[in-house]
């Protein structure tokens, strides 16, 4: 299909003007979103030798979050399509904000038989359920974002939307990092409660106010939205119908079973996998490592503030990459440098180990910075060559087996540091992932047009 000239000008503040409306608002639900998801991390600190958790407990409670998400992600992102994105992002929002604030009643549910018969104290099992349910709440709501782009922005534009989005995950960090701290170290106590109790609800009711505000706020696509005239409804709409018929030069898919039939599709998921084991098992265990570099084990706050650091480089890192991707419109070397990026920074973790405070954090940094940059620029590759139902199910089929890799690299980390009381062996086993992910990217089958055949947006 030809794309129909029109001016630059009125496109530019059309996708201006979007962009202003959508990206703030998506930004300000994935920094709730991603802190209620790691927060964990943080109370950890206190909750674990409060409830006896062992690092082996806490791995696999910490991971478990995934295989909720993973069995819920492709139903929930196919209802979305079909219900709208809507009330079905609210639903996701309001009911995981609910089960992220309910883990502050961990330690005080009285299980009985069923939590003997999984050989479990009654808190283990109570943290093991939550964390399912909470990935079966949360489960839809990333893919679910990444396809409601797909109905705003076409691919030229959709990379640098995504990483704006998705500095949301550094920045949630950012922020959260030192604040859960201090809400650990100055709360704890406060009306007969523990610092990580408060963590918990604290951090989960935003979750579920701006779940309602998305009700009034976001609209199913541009056809829906009254803040656009009808020129700039029209011309959103057909640059999203060019960029659906242009995938057929990439063998576009447009119903289910053709996403499920796609090899590529398949060699995502596991490049997703290779880079979310490692990306996650860092996340999870980011806290206890700075605490672990001679931080004194009640400095919460210290913690916290240090954390800032490479989620900090990280927001730029994944801005100035994803924008330098579609401004080259090249996609797959930028996938795989940034990967390897992260490899580089997990290599250097492992033979760094306690005895640097400051190559410790900037392996940390390299880690968070290129894995963050890996993934703003990774999903323009799916969604160059899948359209309509397809993408749904497609895009929701890489997020929730690469998101398994959420699950075994926190308990990869867990199991190891139980069995040799150190994270050495582990993050050579990450850092092997991920150099598997990046070979597979470079060897993949062509799943994008050749740079320049789709005009980058001005920046």
């Amino acid at each position: 299909m030809a794309t129909q000239i029109v001016d630059p000008a009125f496109e530019e503040a059309t996708y201006r003007k979007v962009g202003a409306k959508l990206i703030p608002f998506l930004f300000l639900c994935y920094i709730v979103a991603f802190l209620d998801r790691v927060n964990v991390g943080f109370a950890k600190l206190q909750m674990a030798p409060d409830l006896q958790f062992s690092d082996a407990i806490y791995g696999f409670g910490a991971g478990i979050f995934f295989i909720g998400y993973f069995i819920f992600e492709v139903p929930s992102n196919v209802i979305l399509e079909k219900v709208g994105a809507k009330m079905w992002i609210a639903r996701i929002m309001i009911t995981w904000g609910i089960i992220s604030s309910l883990f502050m009643f961990t330690g005080e549910v009285h299980w009985g038989s069923v939590a003997t018969w999984f050989n479990c104290t009654d808190a283990q099992f109570t943290f093991y359920v939550l964390r399912f349910l909470l990935g079966v709440a949360e489960a839809g709501f990333f893919p679910g974002i990444i396809l409601y782009m797909t109905y705003w922005f076409p691919a030229s534009r959709r990379a640098k939307m995504t990483a704006l989005f998705m500095t949301a995950i550094a920045i949630s960090n950012v922020i959260g990092s030192p604040v859960s701290g201090a809400i650990m170290q100055y709360m704890d106590g406060f009306a007969g409660m523990r610092g990580w109790r408060w963590l918990f609800l604290l951090e989960g009711l935003p979750s579920v106010i701006i779940g309602i505000f998305v009700i009034f706020v976001l609209d199913d696509g541009p056809k829906k939205a009254k803040w656009l005239t009808k020129e700039e409804q029209d011309l959103i709409v057909r640059r999203v119908e060019e960029d659906n018929a242009s995938k057929s030069e990439l063998g576009g898919r447009h119903n289910v079973l053709d996403a499920f039939k796609d090899g590529r599709v398949w060699a995502l998921a596991v490049v997703y996998f290779c880079g979310v084991v490692g990306f996650y098992a860092v996340n999870f265990w980011m806290p206890t490592i700075i605490q672990e570099l001679g931080i004194d084990k009640k400095d919460f706050l210290k913690v916290g503030l240090l954390s800032m650091i490479p989620w900090g480089v990280a927001a730029v890192a994944m801005v100035v990459v994803g924008s330098h991707s579609d401004r080259t419109g090249e996609r797959r070397w930028h996938v795989a440098g940034s990967l390897l990026v992260a490899v580089v920074g997990m290599l250097a973790l492992a033979l760094v180990g306690k005895s640097s405070p400051v190559l410790s954090i900037i392996a940390l940094t390299l880690v968070t910075a290129g894995v963050l940059s890996w993934v703003a620029t990774f999903w323009s590759l799916p969604t160059a060559f899948l359209s309509g139902t397809a993408a749904a199910a497609g895009i929701a089929w890489i997020n929730s087996v690469g998101n398994l890799g959420g699950h075994f690299g926190p308990d990869l980390i867990g199991r190891i540091r139980t069995a040799t009381n150190s994270s050495e062996a582990a993050f050579f086993t990450l850092a092997a992932l991920g150099l598997v992910g990046v070979i597979i990217v470079l060897l993949l089958p062509k799943t994008e047009r050749t740079p320049g055949a789709v005009s980058a947006s001005p920046h």
